[in-house]
C-alpha cells in the first residue's frame, strides 16, 4: 500500500484480520471472512462496518439553516432536533456534487456526513459559499470515529450496551447515548437497505483512538449471541447495490441530475432558492432524457460498469454504472441509465458482455423481496 493512503482509527485492528484495499484514498478492510458471508450476515442477522473514512462537518451559526437550504436541494427547515435527512447538493447546472445525510443537532447546529471520496471537495464547496451567511464550517472528520451496525438484529444487539431506549428511535431519527460507557451519537440510518444504526464516537481522534477501539470490540462481543460479523467494503457495495442505493462516482456525479437519478424526492422545488434550482426546474418542465434503472440478469453474466445496455436488435439504449453478483439472489444485478425515449415497454433489455447480448430485465429497487429483507419488513403488520 502507498504511504500516502490515509487510515482510520481502527486500522491496526483491521490489519490483524482483514484483507486491506485502497478506497477513496484510505486503507480499508475489503473483507474479513469473505464478501458473501458478510453480506448474508447483514441481511439475516447483523454486521458491523467501520465507516470512519467518510467526511463529517459541523455547520453552526445563526444562518446555518438558511445556508444549508441554499446549498442543498432538500429542506432542512423540516428537521426537528435529532432528525436526519438524505439530500444532495448540486452545481448551477443541476449536476450532483455529492449525496449525503444532514443531521439537526440543535436549532443552529447541523452535522453533514458525505462520501469519503469527496471530503475535500465538499468541505471546500461549503466554505466557498459562506460569504453571505453568518455560519461556521468545521471539519471534524479526523476527530470522530464512525461505525455502522446493520441488519435485522442490530437494534436488539445494541440495546444490550445502550443507555438509550432504541425502540423509541424511528428511522432517520437520532439520539445521544452511551454504548458500553462510551459517549456516542446514534442515527437509525445506513447504506445497506437494512435496519440498523450509524454510530458516531465522539472524542476518538486519529491520535487518540482508544475509545473507538474499545467500543468496536465491545460491540462485537455484545453481538456474539446475534451471530455478528465484522464487514468490509465488499459487502457494503453488494448490499447497497441490492437496495438500489447510489455510489457517487459510479451512479451519480456532476454530469447527473437528481431527476435523472430518480432522486427527485430530495428536491424541494417549493424552496425560494437553492443552487441548481433554475436548471432543475427547467429539466422538470421538459423531457428528462435518461433515467436510472435497476437490472436483474436473466441470462448468465454480471453487468459491469461501462457495459452497454441494448435492445433486442443490438441498438445501444443505455449503459451500466454499477454491477455485481447478488449474494442473496444468486444472479447478476446492476444499476444503469437508459434513454427515456428507448425505455422498453416489456422491461426486457440486453447487456453486452464480451460481445454477447445477455438477457436482463428492468426492475425497481430494492431488488429483493421487502417482505423478507430490508428495513421495510419492520413496517409490516406483525
Amino acid at each position: 500500500m502507498s504511504e500516502d493512503l490515509r487510515r482510520t482509527q481502527l486500522y491496526e485492528l483491521h490489519r490483524e484480520t482483514a484483507r486491506i484495499t485502497s478506497f477513496a484514498g484510505f486503507e480499508m478492510p475489503l473483507w474479513y471472512e469473505g464478501i458473501i458471508p458478510e453480506h448474508l450476515s447483514v441481511r439475516r442477522n447483523v454486521g458491523l462496518f467501520d465507516i470512519s473514512h467518510m467526511g463529517r462537518v459541523l455547520v453552526e451559526g445563526t444562518d446555518s439553516e438558511r445556508f444549508l437550504n441554499y446549498i442543498i436541494t432538500n429542506n432542512v427547515s423540516k428537521l426537528r432536533r435529532n432528525d436526519a435527512q438524505y439530500s444532495v447538493m448540486c452545481n448551477e447546472h443541476g449536476g450532483i456534487i455529492d449525496d449525503f445525510v444532514v443531521y439537526r443537532l440543535d436549532f443552529n447546529k447541523f452535522l453533514v456526513v458525505f462520501n469519503a471520496s469527496n471530503r475535500e471537495t465538499d468541505y471546500n464547496w461549503l466554505l466557498s459559499h459562506t460569504q453571505a451567511f453568518e455560519v461556521m464550517i468545521s471539519d471534524i472528520s479526523d476527530d470522530v470515529a464512525m461505525f455502522a451496525a446493520q441488519g435485522p438484529r442490530a437494534a436488539g444487539m445494541l440495546q444490550k450496551i445502550s443507555t438509550a431506549d432504541l425502540t423509541k428511535i424511528e428511522r432517520f431519527r437520532c439520539t445521544d447515548s452511551k454504548l458500553a460507557d462510551v459517549d456516542v451519537f446514534m442515527s437509525r440510518t445506513g447504506y445497506t437497505g437494512e435496519d440498523g444504526f450509524e454510530i458516531f464516537v465522539w472524542n476518538a481522534s486519529l491520535s487518540k483512538p482508544e475509545s473507538a477501539i474499545r467500543l468496536w470490540r465491545e460491540i462485537l462481543k455484545a453481538g456474539e449471541p446475534y451471530a455478528i460479523k465484522p464487514c468490509g467494503l465488499g459487502a457494503r457495495d453488494t448490499l447497497r447495490l441490492e437496495a438500489g442505493l447510489c455510489l457517487y462516482g459510479n451512479d451519480i456525479d456532476e454530469s447527473t441530475t437528481p431527476l435523472e437519478a430518480r432522486l427527485s424526492f430530495v428536491v424541494d422545488f417549493e424552496k425560494e432558492s437553492f443552487i441548481g434550482k433554475d436548471s432543475l426546474t427547467k429539466q422538470k418542465s421538459g423531457e428528462i432524457e435518461r433515467r436510472r434503472v435497476g437490472i436483474k440478469m436473466i441470462g448468465r453474466g454480471i453487468p459491469r460498469p461501462g457495459f452497454d445496455i441494448c435492445s433486442d436488435d443490438d441498438v445501444k439504449i443505455g449503459y451500466v454504472t454499477s454491477g455485481s453478483f447478488s449474494p442473496l439472489l444468486e444472479y447478476g444485478i446492476g444499476i444503469g441509465y437508459i434513454r427515456t425515449a428507448q425505455m422498453p415497454e416489456d422491461e426486457l433489455v440486453y447487456v453486452k458482455i464480451r460481445n454477447s447480448l445477455v438477457e436482463g430485465r428492468v426492475v425497481s429497487f430494492p431488488v429483493y423481496d421487502t417482505k423478507e429483507y430490508g428495513y421495510k419488513r419492520l413496517l409490516l403488520p406483525s
